[in-house]
């Protein structure tokens, strides 16, 4: 939460989410990268929360998406801190 790979600033209430950089684009100007701003549902343990990408996840394995405070507890119980997720653009 903060100024991300996108260049916006965004806050731990809003439902953000930082893409793997596999999947996020290396190689891109992260300012000028597509995925910023794309939507992305996501499907957990408690339920269906969508995002947008926002900031990249360098330490994230491919197919992982981090998410901002309030999306993941629409979809998992925080203290859980890594849960099992589908996601898909929407």
């Amino acid at each position: 939460i903060g100024v991300g790979a996108c260049g916006k600033l965004n806050t731990a209430d809003e439902f953000v989410g930082a893409m793997n950089a596999q999947q996020f684009g290396e190689n891109l100007n992260p300012n000028n990268a597509p995925i910023c701003g794309m939507c992305v549902k996501i499907t957990g343990p408690k339920g269906i929360v969508k995002v947008k990408i926002m900031d990249k996840c360098p330490i994230c394995k491919f197919g992982d998406i981090d998410l901002s405070p309030a999306a993941f507890n629409v979809i998992g119980d925080e203290s859980q801190g890594r849960i099992l997720i589908r996601w898909e653009g929407c």
